[in-house]
């Protein structure tokens, strides 16, 4: 119980103050750590990561700066997703959807280490607006493809989410970050519907503490984001994220047992 704490503790200050990355380390938490099995760890993290994403959201502030049409639409494309990424994880051994999983988690480590904070996509409009209509087809894609990575791997896909607001629409990095927390509310819920059948295995115990922890953390780091270097903050997670993904590496393809 007390891991569980201390990992809802880990995924919500990632939520709150990135907007994403929460569930690229929820998921080989509650697996390792917790010593669940993959089948359970997915909708328990589903679970994790939309709590911490509406703790995150509660600000007047970060409310504000939604853009609801791209968040609606990102959402809407990923429900068909979720769908068929559950229905594609069944057909793998949890072993080499782990190191998948490990493979997702150096391209995301990397992408968020590299990354830079430059917000000039090609959907801003001269007067600082989006043009939601022009970039509607690269937003449905991008929301169908997070979509299939949330029923395969458990993932909110926040890591994403917030570039693709970057890089196709424009926005400015509090506003990215902010829509991205609905987005991820939104693929968390639907891949937790799609994750019905597994979902009666979670511990309660277990998912009150994680959720509950992540949810607190979630709000207080929400409040300080904007305080903290936003680049120092990206790359000290992508650091942990990919000690992480090492780990799981080394331990699907060993072929270790979870902690017990």
């Amino acid at each position: 119980m007390l891991l569980a704490i201390v990992f809802g503790a880990v995924i919500g200050l990632s939520v709150g103050l990135l907007g994403a990355g929460g569930s690229i380390l929820a998921v080989p938490a509650l697996v390792y750590g917790v010593g669940q099995p993959l089948s359970t760890a997915i909708p328990t993290a589903l679970v994790v990561v939309a709590a911490s994403s509406i703790g995150a959201l509660s600000s007047r502030t970060r409310l504000r700066a939604v853009q609801w049409p791209v968040a609606l639409v990102f959402g809407a494309a990923g429900l068909p997703g979720t769908f068929a990424g559950t229905a594609l994880g069944r057909e793998f051994p949890q072993r080499w959807l782990l190191l998948a999983f490990a493979a997702l988690m150096v391209v995301v480590a990397v992408r968020m280490f590299t990354g830079n904070d430059e917000h000039t996509g090609a959907c801003r409009m001269p007067d600082g607006g989006i043009d939601h209509r022009r970039c509607l087809p690269k937003s449905a894609a991008a929301g169908a493809g997070v979509g299939v990575l949330t029923g395969l791997f458990g993932v909110g896909g926040g890591f994403i989410v917030v570039p693709a607001l970057s890089v196709l629409l424009g926005l400015a990095a509090p506003q990215a970050v902010a829509t991205s927390l609905v987005v991820v509310l939104i693929n968390a819920s639907s891949g937790l519907l799609a994750h019905i059948g597994t979902a009666g295995g979670i511990e309660v115990g277990v998912l009150i503490a994680f959720a509950g922890t992540a949810m607190l953390v979630s709000v207080a780091a929400g409040r300080f984001a904007a305080r903290l270097p936003a680049t120092t903050v990206r790359r000290a997670f992508a650091c942990v994220v990919l000690a992480v993904a090492l780990g799981v590496g080394v331990s699907s393809g060993l072929d270790l047992p979870t902690a017990g």
